[in-house]
């Protein structure tokens, strides 16, 4: 097999590898569920449809070794991959907009396996604000810079109507956010040292809905 001695690389993980790491991760996990104690990437590619050099060569940036015709232990290829994904480090986090979608990430506690843990939430309804969600607080967004003190929080997610969603960024990027996590379909601007995340659920449907369309033509 094809071990990361083999392959050379510089510079930051591209976005793209990023994306897969936590396919294999999940690999992992299930094969050590079932008592495997070493995997290749030729049997991961099996397992998720990926060519196997293609996956040597995203592991090669997480520095593991594999073996020569036995793999990667699967116990060190977990560790080293949580590792590099930050999921071994809890990040706190504040959301914005506590509707059905922010709603349902506050009550999602699986979030915290993935080092992603909430810590508050903010809405400017008056039948959210001073409530609880899931045991999360929640506050009206004129007091996110307070509280944002007190948290120490570097990490917004944005679940408000398209909007507000710009208005909110700016208000959570002068109050010293440095990442946002945003769900909105509306494409946010901020200043180049803000990291973003976009996880758009509307844009994914309608990549889903165009290739289904696309495929009944096609029949």
């Amino acid at each position: 097999m094809t071990t990361n001695q083999d392959i050379k690389h510089n510079g930051k993980v591209p976005e793209p590898t990023l994306r897969r790491l936590p396919w294999y991760l999940s690999t992992a996990k299930l094969l050590k569920q079932r008592g495997e104690r070493f995997v290749s990437s030729t049997q991961i590619a099996k397992d998720i449809n990926m060519d196997a050099s293609q996956i040597a060569k995203d592991l090669s940036y997480v520095h593991i070794a594999g073996r020569t015709r036995v793999g990667y232990e699967v116990e060190t290829l977990i560790a080293v991959l949580e590792d590099f994904l930050g999921f071994t480090r809890l990040h706190k986090a504040f959301l914005f907009g506590v509707g059905s979608l922010g709603g349902a990430l506050l009550h999602d506690s699986g979030l915290q396996h993935f080092g992603l843990n909430i810590v508050a939430g903010f809405d400017v309804a008056p039948r959210l604000v001073g409530t609880r969600l899931n045991g999360i607080p929640i506050f009206h967004t004129d007091e996110f810079e307070l509280r944002r003190m007190e948290y120490g929080v570097d990490i917004g997610i944005l679940t408000v109507p398209i909007e507000l969603a710009q208005a909110i960024t700016d208000k959570m990027v002068a109050g010293g956010i440095k990442a946002v996590w945003n769900f909105t379909p509306f494409r946010i601007r901020v200043p180049e040292h803000i990291v973003v995340q976009n996880t758009s659920l509307y844009a994914h449907l309608a990549v889903m809905f165009n290739r289904l369309n696309f495929n009944d033509i096609q029949q």
